[in-house]
């Protein structure tokens, strides 16, 4: 792609001219991408859906970080970054999960409480800032939400978790990380033990998105297809 040929003076000059609300879209494009698949892409609408904001508003931006070639888009697929957009959506996507582990372990909130908060702190943060408040967070390698919190320069580790639904049954598993922002989501599957950390199986899922029975521990619990689909497990089989 072109991008691999920026150098690193033109790609900081790029950095520097990103607005908080170019850095909002890059950062919804890959948290879409990362959720959903389809080789990267993401349509427009869905990106409307999630912004709260007009499908015309979602193109201007759309053709403005095309210009800046952080996004690529293809008839009939949709939209998906570029290599140097995903290096920006992580950068920003730091300071965000940052401050969401600053927000649970530092000053108390819970875990559904901070996705709003976050996002207006992540647009005021430089790295400095950053670096000190993931200090007095105990220098966490997730977000409250069991999402990877990327370096400085916007690298993330491999993942090898998978979707809930596309886990076998009655393997064991443990939670990763839950791909929500909702609060009354977040809450509920709190209040059910579904956290980063847990242990659980697949014990059933009924046909026609109809919902499905885990074992948590001991203990049983039914969700819905939707929760389920935030939901993303690692095998421990392996493990011994």
């Amino acid at each position: 792609m072109d991008d691999d040929f920026r150098g690193p003076r033109e790609a900081m000059l790029m950095s520097n001219d990103l607005s908080p609300t170019m850095r909002d879209y890059l950062a919804e494009v890959y948290r879409l991408s990362d959720q959903h698949g389809a080789g990267g892409f993401v349509s427009t609408s869905a990106l409307a859906d999630l912004l709260d904001v007009s499908a015309p508003a979602v193109n201007r931006m759309v053709t403005k970080l095309k210009e800046m070639r952080l996004l690529d888009h293809e008839p009939y697929q949709g939209i998906r970054l570029t290599k140097q957009g995903e290096r920006e959506a992580l950068k920003y996507l730091r300071r965000h999960r940052i401050a969401e582990a600053f927000l649970v372990n530092v000053m108390g909130f819970k875990w559904h409480e901070v996705h709003g908060e976050a996002d207006q702190m992540a647009r005021g943060l430089n790295e400095r800032l950053a670096k000190r408040m993931s200090a007095m967070a105990g220098n966490p390698t997730h977000c409250p939400h069991g999402e990877p919190i990327p370096d400085a320069e916007g690298n993330l580790p491999e993942l090898d978790d998978v979707p809930l639904l596309a886990a076998a049954q009655k393997a064991d598993l443990e939670l990763t990380r839950v791909q929500t922002r909702e609060p009354d989501r977040l809450d509920y599957l709190g209040a059910l033990g579904l956290v980063p950390g847990a242990h659980l199986q697949v014990l059933n899922i009924a046909p026609f998105n109809g919902p499905i029975q885990l074992k948590l521990n001991k203990e049983y619990r039914i969700i819905g297809h939707n929760l389920a689909e935030t939901i993303r497990v690692r095998v421990l089989e392996d493990e011994a």
